[in-house]
């Protein structure tokens, strides 16, 4: 398939080696790197970020930087500078945001494993949209040196491939510190379900075939946190001077959402961050007896180019930013097709630092589901 709207930069020439697509977040050195911005659409940096020199001392080859969503602040990857993102398994939809570009490189087969960033689903949401895989490991298990921030306290740099398999092994490579492990049997994993009520039908119909595939499963009301100020504090803070300087440069739809996140004030972020060690502490309660979490990745299949980020933004991150707030691991991988014939997705979700645990069930779960 043709690279039209996948690709910002490509290097000269390809080194041998597995084919990643790298986001265009993520600094490469002596090939541009434009974070999805017209200010920085000459930016080209000396040293590449942390995870894009470990992939390749590990024998992966960087094909070229992914386009993404501007600034890796939304979740359809329609860049007003840069172009739309397209979805290869179905024209006319989002390919998700904001690691649209990565997802988008897997599904036209223009790359073997990718590396997104992820602060609020940014690669969940396009792995389920594009009908691959993609995990957000745990907090700090990756580098973000090298990666331009969005929320910093929120953001994650993982991997994104066609298959856990080769999600696992793309995080080997980058994480130093993770080890994978297998799961003999899903006997073996007691597993909570949540947020079916939410999802469209045929979604919800997926899920639960993928739930039945853990003989101890059970619902679970798992809530969702309220720490909206705390993100958007977090942005204001990474772009307050920028965009006082070059504010003309943005882009209408993220220009509006940088206004209204510096407009929160340091009560509401305080009592957000007050709410967020609420939140960790109620999660950890409530997973207590159980190994994983399963829900949707996303309510629904990928919707329609041209509704606009501010319209989709609150139901496309429901399922997502909880876990980028508790810093836990999340796997989306593909459940089969729902509404329209396009691919739901699961996600499965363990606590801080059981990244091995969560791949390993994914790796069994995606076995039986095909």
């Amino acid at each position: 398939m043709a690279a039209g709207g996948i690709f910002l930069a490509t290097p000269a020439a390809v080194g041998e080696g597995t084919r990643l697509a790298v986001k265009d977040l993520l600094d490469t050195a002596g090939l541009t790197t434009t974070y999805g911005s017209a200010i920085f659409v000459e930016h080209v940096p000396t040293r590449s970020a942390a995870s894009v020199l470990l992939a390749e001392a590990a024998g992966y080859a960087n094909v070229g930087k992914t386009n993404l969503h501007e600034f890796a602040y939304g979740v359809t990857s329609e860049n007003a500078h840069f172009g739309t993102v397209p979805n290869p398994l179905a024209p006319g939809r989002i390919a998700g945001g904001s690691s649209g570009g990565s997802a988008a490189a897997l599904a036209a087969g223009l790359a073997d494993a990718a590396l997104g960033t992820d602060s609020g689903g940014s690669i969940r949401i396009p792995a389920a949209c594009c009908g691959v895989v993609g995990f957000k490991p745990t907090f700090d298990l990756v580098s973000t040196a090298g990666c331009f921030p969005l929320a910093p306290s929120f953001d994650h740099v993982g991997p994104m491939a066609r298959s856990v398999t080769d999600c696992t092994a793309l995080l080997e490579a980058i994480a130093p510190e993770f080890t994978a492990e297998e799961v003999s049997s899903l006997d073996d994993v007691a597993v909570g379900v949540a947020w079916l009520e939410d999802a469209d039908p045929l979604v919800a119909e997926r899920v639960v075939a993928a739930a039945a595939r853990f003989p101890r499963s059970g619902a679970l009301d798992w809530p969702r946190p309220h720490i909206g100020s705390l993100f958007m504090r977090e942005v204001a803070d990474v772009h307050r001077e920028l965009y006082a300087e070059q504010g003309e440069l943005y882009g209408e739809e993220i220009a509006i959402k940088i206004e209204r996140c510096l407009a929160v004030s340091d009560a509401e972020a305080e009592r957000a961050e007050q709410a967020r060690t609420e939140y960790v502490d109620r999660c950890l309660e409530l997973l207590d007896g159980l190994d994983l979490l399963l829900t949707p990745t996303l309510a629904c299949v990928a919707p329609p180019t041209g509704i606009g980020d501010l319209a989709l933004r609150e139901r496309l991150i429901a399922n997502t930013l909880p876990f980028n707030t508790l810093g836990w691991p999340a796997l989306a991988l593909p459940a089969g097709p729902a509404e329209d014939g396009l691919p739901a997705s699961v996600q499965l979700i363990g606590r801080r630092g059981a990244d091995a645990l969560v791949l390993a069930a994914g790796t069994r779960l995606a076995a039986a589901l095909n």
